[in-house]
């Protein structure tokens, strides 16, 4: 079984302003509203894939209880922890000459809130797959990750970790069968500035030699790059297409890697399915279809 965790998930409130002025009324051309944090757009992607998983992670309040709903109408298998008290976030994303976020603070996760979610992944069993992605809320230990991948440790749970910093370089120890960077992201670690897939090649098997055993690293508009535990290199350009959404493309890529990892465990076939998968949402104004993906699949080489 995949899972994954969402820690501090929300309501996307996702508006298109045609030239946005700062300090006047705007008026949106476009607006909708999904369930977001990049757990659940894994999850999300993934069922629309027709790969079975479950989507855990932390609800609160009324906001939390239309997440849950968004989620289980997109077809999605949830086991999420209410909280009692607060609300889940809501994060605006807005759309007009450049994509501007306000991203909400989370309700707090207590102890007994966090025991219960220690309680559900002792349940996952070897050859299960596990995404911890994104930031984490304050009310929660800066190294949870690591206390759930310690945890997982003797069960040989396949561990894929798409965070930033030192959330990312902090689990790289325990050997996560995949990351997932983005070359902005790649730079930070080490404190350069990448600027092609040759760079982002050489980083990507720095932190291979930290102990991640493989790496995707995605580069926006110039494509993507996978470095295997055997050290082998994959590049491929990214597909042809208007870019008209960026949230949730990353997400997208983990998830095209899993499914098409799980089809025979092939690495190949896996990276070319994430770029389809992250192309796929990419030019979307939602997040990827399986019809999209596979309609790109074919250009990618």
């Amino acid at each position: 079984m995949i899972y994954t965790i969402t820690f501090n998930p929300s309501l996307d409130y996702i508006v298109r302003v045609n030239d946005f002025k700062l300090g006047a009324v705007n008026r949106t051309t476009f607006e909708e509203i999904y369930p977001g944090g990049k757990g659940i757009n894994v999850s999300i992607v993934l069922n629309n894939l027709k790969v079975e998983n479950i989507a855990l992670g932390f609800i609160a309040g009324f906001t939390g209880e239309e997440i849950e709903k968004k989620a289980k109408d997109m077809g999605c298998t949830t086991d999420f922890i209410k909280l009692k008290s607060g609300i889940s976030r809501i994060n605006v994303k807005l759309k007009s000459n450049e994509e501007s976020e306000i991203n909400g603070q989370g309700p707090a996760i207590d102890h007994d809130a966090l025991a219960l979610l220690y309680k559900k992944i002792d349940y996952l069993q070897e050859g299960d797959i596990l995404v911890l992605a994104g930031s984490i809320p304050r009310s929660l230990p800066e190294n949870i990750y690591e206390l759930i991948i310690e945890k997982l440790r003797d069960k040989k749970v396949r561990i894929i970790v798409d965070a930033t910093k030192d959330l990312l370089l902090n689990v790289l120890k325990y050997k996560p069968f995949l990351i997932k960077p983005n070359h902005h992201e790649l730079g930070e670690l080490f404190k350069v500035k990448i600027t092609n897939q040759e760079e982002s090649i050489y980083y990507a098997k720095r932190l291979r030699e930290m102990g991640a055993r493989n790496v995707l690293i995605s580069m926006a508009g110039d494509g993507a790059v996978f470095v295997t535990e055997e050290d082998k290199v994959f590049k491929s350009q990214a597909p042809k297409g208007k870019v008209v959404n960026s949230v949730g493309a990353g997400d997208s890529m983990v998830a095209g890697f899993i499914a098409g990892y799980l089809n025979n465990n092939d690495f190949e076939e896996a990276f070319k399915m994430s770029v389809a998968t992250g192309s796929a949402s990419a030019f979307s104004e939602g997040l990827a279809t399986k019809e999209k993906v596979y309609e790109l699949l074919k250009d990618i080489y």
